[in-house]
């Protein structure tokens, strides 16, 4: 929109502008009537030459713009949709991706070549590769007159360096031959002649950029902890860009989990002008690097990480090595590092490093809509700022500065990843709207301690009639939040509730009973999105009041064992909450009153229902045993009947206990499979590659059930091997790998 309404009246002369002020400007309204739909009609042509190129065009142009170029569509993928809602445009995206399109006349230029391959996943699927040539790694005898020494070696086990790589997409051990296809369903091969393995990295790196690390007092003041609460994580690379196409992407092209024998790289057999190791990794626009004002190795610039001629690599496992004066040990596979015992700082230490994870969501420095229930314009709010140097440095004196204003709807923005450690209460007036938010790629942490032992140190939220309260972008540590009184409405969205708490070294929960969320007869409404919560306890005077609504969607939520509830009452009882749960990993038992509709889900342990006569189920796992409203396509109801029906083609007269046995087999092969159920590890809630199709491909539109929904990872792997299959050389064969 244009910046002024009256573009067209000022164009008129002075002479009927001032006729048209002594009638009280009619003229002027009326052109600034016209003036929009001239905008209208300018927008649109303007977005008529922004579609003629496929890097600005709309989406629904890509698929044009494919068929000038001989784009053919991958149909084992399935069928782009046709369909207007978000759902349907997210997966039209992976189909028909954007980039491939755009590079598909530079990429059949380039068929049959080794760099082709793992350039088509990036543009296909948008994951990292890296192409390997198996051949390249077989065992073979050699002529005297032409040895080739890299080639043909048997392994070396005092070699760790090449025992540390081994099988992974870096390895060059040999390998005798393995006549298995890379692409068998059954039982896949990878050292043949023909085969070539595509590794693709699926946990994508996730920054933490100036947030302050935590001292590990039970191992000793000069023991630190990257992880800000508290565990042990895994450092990745931030990858550089490849500085040529044809070259292989390096170890640090690629977000690869950093080992400790690659941060402690010679860089021997590093391409000139390339860093390895030490430098390769750790700086100010590298992985991750270390911050200590007052240390003796600081130096002069306060702004500059810690020197690299500071930083040893080391095995930290025990916490048992101590580092040299003026320099600093650090464990990239732990996430640990160890000052001198005589030289500690004494103002802080601040970090930046990468962690992985699987998507965008929870609380996390990744781009994301700042958006609200309650829709208003930005004047129409109060803003408070809260961070290092800002006037509010604490978010509870911004909280008492609104109370103090006591504004109609504002907005408390935390400006950085600090880590804020204080007692949260929020009393809400009548028709008051607060939201709490981290600022566009911040993660700013809550910490909540064990303070009071007159009441509880939760984050207290109290309200009367018609108030609202939106939690946005915040990780919340140490206690939950509590919500009691008329609250109306409350809405959580890419926020991280820690499940159990906090965390354990080795990413266990330090209070794995405890709720992280409790309703005490409020809010009205409650709504839950892309956000990773503990326990929620629902604490409703059924006698009083109408059902809890609560709707979640594209989140996970952790009870931190199969044998507590994730959604309950109070004492394990039924919450009395009418729920709606959609793309959403629930690890637990879950009670509830009613279920208005789950659907695209993994409830990984029962799912125990009150009203079974509402409600629908749809394109779900439901835990064998469960209690639920009607089911529609799901799991392992599906199974257990295909199952049944084969038994009985092939034995008529089998009996009761062959069909349930056939059943409760069936079952089981269909139970979901992950590769972690710890919060804090980087393949949270990921479905295994061990884990079936019925469950990998068990949504309405073919995707993934589950919180990872989103990412069609099905679709993107059908296309990229489909597409594989195309550009790979005549007798040569290509198979996806999953690195991470």
């Amino acid at each position: 929109m244009s910046a002024s309404p009256d573009r067209l009246y000022n164009l008129l002369p002075p002479v009927y502008r001032l006729r048209d002020a002594d009638q009280n400007y009619p003229l002027r309204a009326l052109l600034q009537v016209i003036e929009e739909q001239v905008e209208v009609v300018e927008d649109d042509i303007g977005q008529l030459y922004e579609n003629w190129f496929i890097e600005t065009c709309q989406d629904w142009v890509v698929p044009y713009m494919g068929s000038l170029v001989g784009y053919k569509e991958v149909h084992a993928a399935g069928e782009p949709s046709s369909s207007g809602d978000v759902e349907a445009s997210l997966r039209n995206k992976i189909l028909i991706t954007r980039r491939e399109v755009a590079n598909t006349i530079r990429f059949r230029c380039r068929k049959g070549t080794l760099a082709v391959t793992h350039q088509l996943a990036e543009a296909v699927a948008g994951w990292p590769a890296l192409s390997v040539e198996f051949y390249r790694l077989l065992v073979f005898t050699q002529c005297i007159n032409l040895a080739r020494l890299d080639r043909g070696r048997t392994a070396d086990i005092r070699d760790g360096d090449a025992m540390d790589l081994l099988a992974g997409p870096f390895s060059e051990s040999a390998h005798t031959i393995d006549v298995r296809s890379v692409n068998s369903k059954y039982s896949r091969g990878r050292y043949s002649i023909p085969s070539i393995g595509v590794f693709v990295w699926r946990i994508k790196p996730y920054s933490v950029t100036h947030t302050p690390a935590n001292c590990f007092e039970k191992a000793g003041d000069h023991c630190y902890q990257f992880s800000a609460l508290g565990n042990d994580t895994q450092l990745f690379t931030l990858p550089e860009k490849s500085k040529s196409d044809i070259r292989e992407p390096g170890m640090l092209n690629v977000p690869e989990p950093i080992s400790r024998r690659a941060f402690a790289a010679s860089g021997e057999d590093v391409e000139p002008g390339e860093e390895s190791g030490v430098a390769g990794y750790y700086g100010a626009e590298k992985s991750f690097s270390i911050w200590a004002p007052d240390w003796p190795k600081s130096g002069d610039n306060l702004n500059a990480p810690l020197p690299v001629e500071t930083i040893i690599p080391a095995n930290l496992s025990g916490w048992k090595h101590k580092a040299p004066n003026g320099h600093i040990l650090v464990d990239p596979r732990l996430g640990r590092f160890v000052f001198p015992i005589r030289q500690l700082p004494k103002s802080g230490v601040w970090v930046n490093y990468e962690y992985g994870f699987g998507m965008d969501m929870a609380g996390g420095e990744y781009s994301r809509s700042l958006s609200q229930p309650l829709v208003f314009k930005p004047e129409e709010f109060k803003l408070y700022q809260v961070g290092a140097g800002l006037k509010y440095t604490r978010i509870a004196d911004a909280i008492a500065q609104w109370e103090w204003d006591r504004p109609a709807k504002a907005v408390i923005e935390i400006q950085d990843s600090g880590v804020y450690t204080e007692q949260i209460r929020i009393t809400l007036e009548e028709n008051q709207y607060l939201q709490i938010r981290a600022a566009k790629r911040r993660r700013p942490i809550i910490r909540l301690l064990d303070m009071l032992s007159s009441m509880p140190d939760s984050v207290q939220v109290t309200g009367k009639a018609g108030s609202w309260l939106v939690l946005d972008g915040l990780l919340i540590t140490g206690r939950g939040v509590r919500i009691e009184g008329a609250v109306a409405g409350l809405a959580i969205r890419h926020c991280t509730l820690v499940p159990g708490w906090g965390l354990d070294c080795d990413c266990g929960p330090q209070h794995p009973v405890e709720p992280s969320l409790e309703f005490v007869n409020s809010p009205l409404c409650s709504t839950i999105e892309h956000s990773i919560v503990g326990s929620i306890l629902v604490n409703w005077d059924e006698r009083a009041t109408d059902p809890l609504k609560l709707h979640i969607s594209d989140s996970i939520v952790d009870a931190t064992s199969s044998e507590l509830a994730a959604l309950s009452g109070i004492e394990g009882c039924l919450a009395y909450a009418s729920v709606r749960i959609i793309r959403t990993t629930v690890i637990g038992e879950t009670k509830v009153h009613l279920v208005e509709l789950a659907e695209n889900s993994i409830f990984n342990d029962l799912l125990l229902v009150a009203r079974k006569q509402s409600g629908c189920i749809r394109f779900c796992y439901v835990a064998p045993g469960s209690r639920t409203p009607q089911r529609y396509e799901c799991q392992p109801d599906l199974a257990e009947g295909q199952a049944r029906a084969s038994l009985l083609h092939a034995i008529p007269s089998a009996t009761i206990a062959e069909i349930t046995a056939a059943e409760e087999a069936a079952a089981e092969r269909v139970r979901p499979q992950f590769n972690s159920l710890r919060y804090g590890t980087p393949d949270y809630c990921q479905l295994a590659d061990t884990c079936p199709c019925e469950i990998k491909r068990g949504a309405d539109d073919d995707s993934e059930l589950g919180v990872f929904h989103d990412l069609f990872q099905p679709q993107r792997e059908a296309n990229l091997r489909a597409r594989l299959e195309e550009f790979t050389p005549a007798a040569m064969e290509a198979g996806i790998i999953h690195a991470t």
